[in-house]
């Protein structure tokens, strides 16, 4: 028997494409198993990320590195997803759903358990990297368990859901990972890790994924351009992670990195845009729909850095993860009403609304965080991170889907598409962190040095702060005050990038719809004209 033969399927229970599972009726409570198993599955994906990130200071604490080598954690992770991304879909297609579930699942839980015993920054590099690959394969995994709980008709609600749970992942480490730190440490996070994956591996041999199509999918050169692609882009990750930190112009690796990058990445483009079957179809990526939404989603991602740039404003203001706590509650309201509101309105005719509605969102939380000052405290912005949070998780469904028609339509591209969905998504977010960190950084020079030339000892404030506190204090408030304006600008800069993304978003959409009124002029006017030739006719008899 050919294992890769098709199967016979009712129509309402045929696969989508290869590699994703058949949908057959299931009964109510098994809709909600299945919901609340996606659920689990993107958390414990998202979480293995969202904890490290938020607690690098502890975790260059515990290994003993400075601040530009811990930066190499957050950096293999994106590494290992991104690459892996090229692989999974062919993994799925020809070993099927139940041993990519199981034996990526079986891996995460291996890797966290080698976290409780990293000892030095090259083996921690090492595991973050396979954590990467094994949380890329959990975030599918979480979106085909949450499909199953929607019936036909309301697919594509499930399709934002299985999308956004992962995005919860973030506000909620940064919730009660303090008090996992108090545990154990670093260790307490893992631990927490482990027994989330474990429960993850327990609730898929459970329930099942129905079965789907196979199909014999790789071929010899797929890995060649792995093995050209993957360190291709593991360079261009660390040149974003770390460019900040180790500064653009001052470490010669930097530049030696971009070029290894681009002759790489430039060497598997190249051959892939040759071959017959192309694990890349580059002639489809680089068509003007494609296109825009890869700078669509990079240009949302990089207005999304202003999350990251608050917690950055509160930090240099005293405050510690302890006295944000209500903030981060607030933001876990955005999010999750965020996702449910783009569940509930979504529909194929209200995608481009939805993206402009959202960045206005983000423009408006951005433009309220800009007015800050020394005397801001979480109080003072919940409401424009509420709007962050919600428009970011609002944001994620539509854009999705906005791409995966094409694909539906072309499943031969489904690699291509899940591959830019996740270097748009994971390479803008460490181009956002960059751009936010750098902008930051000159303009905290620049107002230092602005706020020092009007400090003298013959201004009798002057003079009297420093008999009173000391040089010291005062030099202390002058860089407090010019780390408060740097970020000032830095919201303000992300304000006018969300305007400017709006502002063409919004043209393009006012073109389409002119565009189809025209077409359509045609033949509301050739319908017109056939009535009135029926009815002359009709007359005349």
């Amino acid at each position: 028997m050919d294992e890769y033969a098709p199967q016979k399927w009712l129509p309402h229970e045929r696969p989508l494409l290869p590699g994703s599972p058949s949908t057959p009726l299931h009964s109510a409570p098994k809709r909600l198993a299945f919901l609340l198993v996606g659920l689990v599955v993107a958390l414990t994906g998202g979480l293995g990320n969202a904890l490290v990130t938020v607690n690098l200071v502890y975790a260059q604490g515990s290994l003993g590195v400075t601040s530009a080598e811990i930066q190499w954690l957050p950096a293999a992770y994106v590494m290992g997803n991104v690459s892996m991304n090229l692989l999974l879909v062919k993994f799925r297609q020809q070993f099927g759903l139940r041993l990519f579930t199981e034996l990526f699942l079986l891996l995460y839980a291996v890797v966290t358990v080698a976290h409780l015993f990293v000892h030095g920054l090259a083996s921690a590099i090492a595991v973050r990297a396979a954590h990467g690959i094994s949380g890329a394969a959990l975030t599918v995994l979480g979106l085909y368990y949450v499909l199953q709980a929607f019936p036909a008709q309301h697919r594509l609600k499930g399709v934002v859901l299985g999308i956004g749970f992962a995005q919860l992942s973030l506000p909620l480490a940064r919730i009660f990972s303090s008090e996992l730190l108090s545990i154990g440490e670093w260790r307490g996070l893992y631990s927490f890790e482990l027994g989330m994956a474990l429960v993850s591996f327990g609730c898929v041999l459970l329930l099942k994924l129905p079965p789907g199509d196979r199909v014999k999918a790789f071929e010899k050169m797929d890995f060649v351009t792995f093995a050209l692609f993957a360190p291709g882009v593991a360079f261009l990750c660390a040149v974003l992670a770390l460019g900040r930190t180790v500064w653009w112009f001052e470490a010669r690796w930097i530049g030696w990195a971009l070029v290894a990058f681009i002759v790489l990445f430039t060497a598997a483009v190249a051959i892939e845009h040759n071959r017959r079957k192309p694990l890349l179809n580059t002639r489809w990526l680089t068509t003007t729909s494609m296109t825009r939404l890869a700078i669509s989603v990079l240009l949302i991602r990089v207005v999304q850095s202003e999350a990251g740039g608050a917690v950055g404003f509160l930090q240099a203001i005293g405050l510690n993860n302890d006295q944000m706590q209500t903030l981060w509650l607030v933001a876990l309201a955005g999010c999750a009403l965020g996702i449910l509101s783009s569940a509930l309105i979504i529909t194929p005719q209200r995608l481009q609304p939805m993206l402009m509605f959202a960045l206005a969102l983000m423009a408006a939380g951005a433009w309220i965080d800009s007015q800050a000052s020394s005397l801001t405290r979480p109080e003072q912005m919940y409401f424009s991170q509420f709007l962050l949070a919600f428009s970011g998780t609002f944001f994620l469904g539509p854009i999705f889907v906005s791409g995966f028609g094409a694909v539906i339509a072309q499943p031969c591209n489904l690699i291509s598409f899940s591959l830019m969905f996740s270097m748009t998504q994971n390479l803008g977010s460490l181009l956002g962190s960059a751009l936010v960190g750098t902008f930051q950084v000159v303009r905290e020079k620049f107002h230092s040095s602005q706020l020092v030339e009007h400090l003298t000892l013959q201004d009798p404030q002057v003079a009297a702060r420093v008999q009173a506190f000391g040089l010291p204090s005062l030099s202390g408030a002058a860089t407090r005050e010019a780390n408060i304006l740097a970020y000032n600008d830095v919201f303000l800069m992300i304000f006018f990038v969300a305007c400017g993304t709006l502002a063409w978003m919004a043209l393009h959409y006012a073109w389409q719809v002119c565009t189809a009124t025209r077409a359509a002029a045609p033949a509301q006017d050739a319908q017109t004209g056939m009535a009135q030739v029926s009815l002359s006719n009709s007359g005349g008899q």
